[in-house]
């Protein structure tokens, strides 16, 4: 599906090949096969593999019509700036975001969340002077109070007005936040969704879209314009990449 007007997503729906982790370290190529035949069109990077280097993933890419929305990967820094060009020019993605994990320990405190805002603001203008896009990826963390506010408040008022959020409304859910009330409360600051599904609780496998607590419809209902659609599921005790193609199935069929 491409781009749609009013409330949907701006790009077809992506795997994040997180999912299929131990997959693509195994046969990078076997792996991208089975996303293509599963229907996906667009990917989603995790940070790649020992042995896996970026130009070897993106011939694979080429090689099975698949197109990059987004790069996870580290905070952006002076350090390894040169990384996130070279492998967003070799996957032709400028849209990189910052995985988040593990939870960072600025989030313990006032002081350290500024902190930490202050390192996103920085490496976002590093991006930006890269011609990057950059964003944030939540966990639940985010939606825990510090100091009687919830940090993703914090985050959302102090951060560059470039800096976009990917909601992983599943992780907003897990922390007890309404997943469709953050789609409201980021407003055009959201850039990205990741849907799973499941029991919202830390520690227990994923589900397809539709057969957990996630109440997709009344999210779906929040949006207010194109963002970018991600199926991700961290752990799943059925074969992951069968889930995620159940999960495009069930976005598919109520965006249609």
């Amino acid at each position: 599906m491409g781009r749609q007007t009013g409330r949907g997503h701006s790009t077809p729906i992506a795997l994040q090949l997180w999912t299929i982790r131990d997959a693509i370290a195994s046969d990078v190529d076997q792996a991208l096969s089975r996303v293509r035949v599963a229907g996906f069109q667009a990917v989603e990077l995790a940070p790649l593999p020992p042995g896996l280097s970026p130009e070897r993933l993106a011939k694979a890419l080429a090689r099975h019509e698949l197109t990059v929305v987004s790069i996870h990967g580290d905070l952006p820094t002076p350090a390894n700036i040169e990384h996130w060009a070279r492998i967003t020019q070799m996957c032709r993605c400028r849209k990189i975001i910052w995985h988040g994990w593990p939870r960072d320990s600025r989030y313990d405190s006032a002081v350290g969340l500024r902190d930490l805002i202050a390192s996103c603001n920085a490496a976002g203008n590093l991006a930006r002077e890269h011609g990057l896009e950059f964003g944030l990826h939540n966990h639940w963390w985010e939606f825990e109070l510090l100091e009687g506010v919830l940090s993703i408040r914090t985050l959302h008022e102090e951060l560059h007005l470039d800096i976009f959020w990917q909601l992983d409304v599943y992780w907003a859910r897990t922390a007890g936040f309404d997943p469709a009330g953050a789609v409201s409360e980021l407003g055009s600051r959201l850039g990205s969704i990741h849907w799973k599904d499941g029991p919202a609780v830390y520690g227990q496998p994923m589900t397809a879209l539709g057969h957990g607590t996630i109440d997709v419809p009344r999210i779906l209902n929040a949006l207010t314009h194109p963002v970018d659609w991600v199926i991700e599921l961290d752990e799943c005790a059925s074969d992951p990449l069968e889930a995620a193609r159940q999960s495009l199935e069930y976005l598919e069929a109520r965006t249609s």
